[in-house]
């Protein structure tokens, strides 16, 4: 049996999480003090300025100190855990499969690591380490046993309506738990609750009146922060002006129609405008530009990464497909369904959610006609979509119903004049509403 004086303690901190980003808000603790962890096994859910994102720890070992509750913001560098690693943990269950007790390096989630052997199990959160045991683990409780739940968000939905889901059945695959459990075992809930009887409320004493004048206060932090954070930056910054135009969105409405009809994949109309779009930016490439302030230089960009809007549970988010210049229609469908349904889910990477050169932004699903857009920074413009609405329309000398939409683009004018932004925005009219347009020009 190993010594004490064989054990040593390492302290792992906040790591770089990227795209420079500074600090992150603990949302949840995945391990408690005496827990046995493995290489890189998360012990820690925080939420970014981009994402939520699993921690893992570089380390293997005994958990003997956590740094912060939930909901405290730490800085990238703050000390997260304390591991007790040495001969007495090698000797137990984690060595069992040819694990490692090195560190591996500050990785995140997906990214990978050398020193990650493929065949690695993870070890159960619940398993503790008490004197009794001779530093080896304890047999957890069955009640103790790991939850089957991936998604962050569910957890997320759960933790904030009190709902265990230990108590819960999983229907996805080898009893996997979905929001959709979730959400059926809250409406159970309040199906139970409203034929519950109901005891006596208690009457609060009114709030005085300087309280109740002062609103309520909600924290500018995590996506919201970022948020305001880089649109008050845009607005300080750039130079913006806003040109608009309506379009005859019929035929582009037809072709993929005709499209869809033929089989294969479907495309989505987010993806014609894309593909509009990257052909657009061909024939003006000054709006795939940025700005360096420093150098006073307009720096033009020779690829493409476009952006788009989503609204999810966590606020706006933009994420980005890159190299959309080379992508035809079914793949960008693809990949904007892909990110889309990260976003969701609150698994977009950081990489995700940064790098665009262009910002495409759809606010017609909104309901809504027009819009003026803001653009994202460091980027030069923005395309703005509005909802496509049976509308009178002169068609052919002729005055009939067609499908329009109201096209909006914001411009940083320093990169161009009025003369650039109105030639590109009428390109994309011009193929929005004659899409033999786009097939001439490619």
């Amino acid at each position: 049996m190993a010594r004490a004086s064989d054990m040593h303690s390492l302290e792992f901190r906040l790591p770089d999480l990227g795209e420079g980003l500074t600090e992150a808000e603990i949302v949840r603790w995945l391990v408690e003090v005496g827990d046995l962890v493995a290489v890189d096994q998360p012990v820690v859910e925080v939420e970014t300025a981009k994402a939520l994102v699993d921690v893992p720890c570089p380390y293997g070992g005994v958990v003997t100190a956590r740094f912060g509750e939930e909901g405290t913001e730490l800085p990238v560098g703050a000390p997260l855990i304390t591991v007790a690693v040495g001969a007495s943990v090698s000797d137990g269950p984690a060595q069992a499969d040819g694990e490692r007790t090195e560190g591996s390096g500050n990785v995140l989630v997906g990214y990978g690591t050398s020193e990650a052997p493929a065949r690695r199990r993870r070890v159960r959160p619940q398993q503790r380490v008490s004197a009794a045991s001779n530093g080896r683990p304890e047999a957890p409780e069955p009640v103790e046993g790991p939850v089957p739940v991936i998604s962050p968000l569910v957890r997320r939905l759960a933790r904030e309506n009190g709902l265990d889901l230990r108590q819960l059945t999983g229907s996805g695959p080898d009893g996997l738990i979905l929001r959709a459990d979730v959400e059926y075992a809250l409406r159970a809930a309040e199906a139970h609750a409203r034929v519950a009887p109901v005891a006596p409320a208690r009457v609060a004493p009114a709030a005085p009146a300087a309280t109740a004048a002062g609103g309520i206060r909600t924290p500018l932090k995590g996506v919201r922060g970022a948020v305001a954070d880089k649109l008050s930056r845009s607005r300080r910054e750039i130079p913006d002006a806003t040109c608009w135009v309506d379009a005859d969105a019929t035929e582009l409405m037809r072709a993929r129609t005709a499209m869809n009809a033929a089989g294969g994949p479907k495309i989505s109309l987010l993806a014609l405008l894309a593909r509009i779009c990257t052909a657009a930016l061909g024939r003006f490439p000054e709006l795939n530009s940025t700005v360096d302030t420093e150098a006073r230089e307009v720096v033009q960009l020779d690829h493409v990464h476009i952006g788009f809007a989503a609204q999810t549970e966590r606020g706006l988010v933009v994420p980005v497909v890159r190299d959309a210049h080379a992508r035809d229609a079914e793949s960008l469908t693809a990949e904007f369904a892909r990110l889309t349904e990260a976003a969701r889910d609150g698994r977009l990477t950081p990489g995700e959610l940064t790098g665009g050169t262009f910002t495409l932004n759809n606010y017609g699903v909104f309901g809504v006609d027009g819009s003026t857009p803001i653009i994202n920074h460091p980027e030069a413009a923005m395309l703005g979509v509005g909802r496509i609405v049976p509308k009178p329309w002169v068609h052919e000398g002729e005055l009939a119903v067609r499908q329009v939409v109201q096209l909006s683009l914001t411009f940083d004018h320093r990169v161009c004049d009025g003369g650039t932004a109105g030639g590109f925005l009428r390109y994309v009219a011009d193929c929005v509403e004659q899409p033999a347009v786009l097939l001439r020009t490619l």
